[in-house]
């Protein structure tokens, strides 16, 4: 232990090197361990057998303060800091002690300072004054004891070294708070990085189309008539054939610029796909919504020069009127609007047509669908095919994913993506919904331990005795709830966040399987994500299939798997149809993989002997097998 000592007298001197040197007896050891609990508020009184030995001292000495202050910067910077001083008051010539102490706190703030002196031209107050703090700061009147100055030293060295390790440790944690704290802050920028992308066009960075319909779906909630627009160019093929898809670009982005410039006030202008537009905004009556589609096509009638050459532009746009809060499904007022659009180019481009119910076969086909789906189950007409969902590491089957379809006897198959938004739209989709369950949990009894994972529509989800409903059926199967895994998506338990983080908590205390479809296509967030009792997330296949063309997909991806695993989720990636991607995914992290590349949906007796596999790899089952069985997911 190095001690400081600042005394102009020598034979003071000689004094200090005696203390120290000396051995103490036992009622010496009492009186520091009294003073140590003092320090310390620990007792030690009575541990003489064990106490600490008595520290190695070693004793820098000068007679100046000058010179000590000149030994105490010298070993601040060489990293090696006195733990204590004892400073004289009166040392002429040269600076006094109360001066040598207020220098040498200057310098080293953690050093305890010993006043020692038998006379002082300063009280202990104006001394605290310059070198305190008082806690750092003691005193002892000259002549001094041996046993006082030793244990006096042994004491504040043991307490600075306390306090060198309290400080140690607090900067530690200090640390690890900030990184903490700057990861958090990355995550949040990346998930906002990864909302824009989900949310915007690459090309011209507008809302693409399901920011659009998000927006669509908004509006047809709130009051009030509203347009909705598409607009697309006319011969942009030939712009592309001609001069390139770098002109092409050039001319969407342009394009895309003057659209947002002259449409209406409050206007929401979003890329769709290709070179098509959606446009949607307030608007009183069909004549005015017209009118203001004239003038932007007016406006894209226009020569505009891209990479060097002039180009005759042109548009046609389609346009339908809405009141909002009517239960105006958006989809189908997007339809609407693409029947007119359509209109528009039949008859001749470069102008605006507003939608007309004659337009509307297709709304005839699904009045038909709607009638027909009422007789699906009892004419025997509904099947489930089953989509196997494997574990990354050795592709073992964990489960399977149900999906239904519809076989009817006058018009042949009948897409899932045709019939499961008419039957959401109306009352139908629970009893679909009911016999999509009860058929799920019969085939499963049949499976060794796989789980069935099945789609709940928000319709569904929002049932007051959903949950009963649920428990309901598996036991009247005899199924343990972790084996259903119920699959939802963001839109569904975003409208009441309240009701439905109730409801997934207790379908999780009971045992259910909890799965976030689609994710990254919606509403999701940390929050949604911490707020929501899940198992796993599904993330859309979407990503998965723009993996190997855009970096962005790639980092979305790359952004789920991240989030997920950190926060201790499974990550489901849908959609895996090249071997490129399955290998790509599972570097990635992801813990699951469902797609064509593994399997098809196949039906109920190839999935029972999948099931009985396990595997879909290995001598016996190749990987390629399922995948002629069955109808697209």
């Amino acid at each position: 232990m190095r001690i400081l000592i600042v005394d102009d007298e020598q034979a003071v001197q000689e004094s200090y090197v005696r203390s120290f040197k000396g051995g103490r007896t036992t009622g010496q050891q009492d009186a520091l361990n009294a003073m140590a609990s003092d320090l310390f508020g620990d007792d030690r009184a009575g541990d003489a057998p064990d106490a600490d030995p008595q520290p190695d001292f070693v004793l820098t000495l000068h007679h100046q303060g000058l010179d000590a202050v000149a030994e105490v910067e010298r070993a601040v910077a060489a990293g090696d800091p006195f733990p204590v001083a004892f400073i004289d008051v009166r040392m002429p010539p040269g600076i006094d002690g109360r001066e040598t102490a207020r220098r040498i706190r200057a310098i080293d703030p953690d050093i305890n300072l010993v006043i020692v002196t038998g006379y002082s031209d300063f009280s202990p107050i104006e001394i605290a004054r310059v070198a305190g703090p008082a806690d750092k700061l003691f005193y002892i009147a000259k002549p001094f004891e041996v046993g006082e100055i030793v244990q006096t030293a042994t004491a504040l060295g043991r307490r600075w070294e306390i306090d060198r390790e309290l400080a140690a440790t607090r900067a530690m944690l200090s640390a690890q708070v900030l990184l903490l704290e700057e990861q958090g802050l990355e995550l949040a920028a990346n998930e906002s990085r990864a909302i824009h992308i989900a949310n915007h066009d690459s090309l011209t960075d507008a809302p693409n189309r399901l920011a659009f319909l998000r927006a669509l779906g908004d509006r047809t909630r709130a009051e009030g008539g509203f347009a909705t627009v598409m607009i697309d160019l006319d011969r942009f093929k030939l712009v592309n054939d001609t001069l390139g898809h770098l002109a092409g670009d050039a001319l969407i982005r342009e394009i895309c610029a003057i659209l947002q410039a002259t449409a209406p006030e409050g206007a929401l202008v979003a890329r769709l796909g290709g070179d098509e537009f959606g446009i949607v905004f307030d608007t009183v009556g069909v004549e005015p919504a017209v009118m203001a589609c004239d003038r932007m096509i007016a406006a894209c009638a226009v020569d505009i020069t891209v990479l060097g050459h002039a180009v005759r532009c042109g548009a046609s746009a389609g346009v339908v009127v809405t009141q909002g809060a009517a239960g105006h499904d958006p989809i189908d007022v997007l339809r609407r609007a693409d029947l007119a659009l359509n209109d528009a180019k039949k008859a001749g481009r470069g102008i605006a047509r507003p939608f007309d119910e004659s337009m509307d076969e297709g709304m005839r086909s699904r009045r038909r669908i709607e009638a027909g789906l009422g007789e699906a189950i009892d004419k025997g007409e509904l099947s489930l095919v089953f989509q196997p969902i494997v574990a990354r590491e050795a592709l073992e089957i964990v489960g399977f994913e149900a999906l239904l379809r519809w076989n009817t006897v006058e018009h042949g198959p009948i897409s899932p993506a045709v019939f499961i938004p008419i039957a959401e739209e109306s009352n139908l989709i629970h009893d679909l919904g009911d016999w999509v369950l009860a058929e799920s949990l019969r085939v499963m009894k049949a499976w060794p331990g796989q789980y069935v994972s099945v789609n709940f529509s928000p319709r569904q989800f929002r049932r007051t005795n959903f949950i009963g409903h649920v428990m309901e059926c598996v036991e009247r199967e005899g199924i343990s709830p972790a084996r259903l895994q119920i699959e939802i998506t963001e839109t569904a338990i975003f409208d009441d966040a309240e009701r439905a983080a109730d409801t997934l908590y207790r379908l999780r205390q009971m045992g259910f399987r909890i799965a976030l479809d689609d994710f990254g296509t919606g509403y999701s967030s940390l929050y949604n994500i911490r707020k929501f009792a899940l198992d796993c997330l599904k993330i859309d296949r979407s990503f998965i299939d723009g993996m190997g063309r855009e970096r962005e997909s790639a980092a979305i991806v790359q952004s789920i798997i991240h989030l997920g695993r950190s926060l201790g989720l499974g990550v489901i990636a849908e959609g895996v149809e090249t071997e490129a991607q399955m290998q790509a995914l599972r570097l990635a992290g992801a813990s699951h993989l469902q797609g064509y590349h593994l399997s098809r949906p196949v039906p109920i007796a190839e999935a029972n002997r999948l099931a009985i596999a396990r595997f879909l790899c290995g001598p016996e089952i190749p990987v390629a097998m399922p995948r002629a069985v069955g109808m697209a997911g």
